[in-house]
């Protein structure tokens, strides 16, 4: 299954749309996630998170769980957190790269 992380936009053909990072990352946990498309501000006024927070969870399940990411794209607006999420999703890969071997 293909995961799209957003609150506002309408998700690509064939992704299924959530609105939360904990709805993102229940999927996830199920590991037939094969594509992850993540937002960054998911109107966290409200404490719902933001997807940089999927990121950090990811990263977490590597290194202690061996788990193994799916393709991960960022789709924010947000220049900084795109920047950031970005990083993130570098350092995901390497991860599993490391702890693969």
């Amino acid at each position: 299954m293909k995961v799209y992380l957003d609150d506002e936009r309408i998700p690509y053909a064939g992704w299924i749309l959530v609105k939360t990072p904990a709805e993102c990352i229940a999927l996830l946990s199920t590991g037939k996630v094969e594509a992850v498309s993540l937002d960054h501000d998911l109107g966290d006024d409200e404490g719902i998170g933001t997807g940089y927070d999927v990121l950090l969870w990811m990263e977490e399940q590597v290194v202690t769980n061996g788990f193994n990411p799916p393709e991960i794209r960022v789709h924010s607006a947000n220049v900084s957190a795109r920047i950031k999420m970005e990083q993130a999703v570098n350092s995901i890969y390497a991860l599993r790269k490391r702890f693969a071997e």
